[in-house]
C-alpha cells in the first residue's frame, strides 16, 4: 500500500480484527507447543534416569517434540496470517 494511504471503515476494521486474531492465536499456539515439548523432554529425562533405559523415555520426547514442531509451524502460520502475508 503506498505511503499515506490508510485502510478506513469496515475493511480496515476487519483487518485490524484478523490480525489481532490471528496474532493471538499463534502465540498461544507456539506456547501451548513449548509447554508440551518442556514437559515431555523433562518427563522423558525422569524416565531414562529412574528406570535405566533410554528408549521410553527417548520416544516421548521425541513425540512431543514433534508436537512441539507441529504447534510452532502452526503458531508462525497463524501470525503470518494476521499480518497479512501468504
Amino acid at each position: 500500500m503506498p505511503i499515506g494511504q490508510q485502510d478506513s471503515g469496515a475493511g480496515g476494521a476487519a483487518k485490524g480484527v484478523t490480525s489481532t486474531m490471528g496474532n493471538a492465536a499463534g502465540g498461544l499456539g507456539k506456547t501451548l507447543g513449548g509447554v508440551v515439548g518442556a514437559t515431555g523432554r523433562g518427563l522423558g529425562d525422569t524416565i531414562n534416569s529412574t528406570t535405566g533405559t533410554k528408549q521410553a523415555g527417548d520416544g516421548l520426547q521425541s513425540i512431543t517434540g514433534g508436537v512441539e514442531d507441529g504447534a510452532n509451524s502452526v503458531g508462525k502460520g497463524a501470525e503470518d496470517l494476521g499480518k497479512g502475508k501468504k
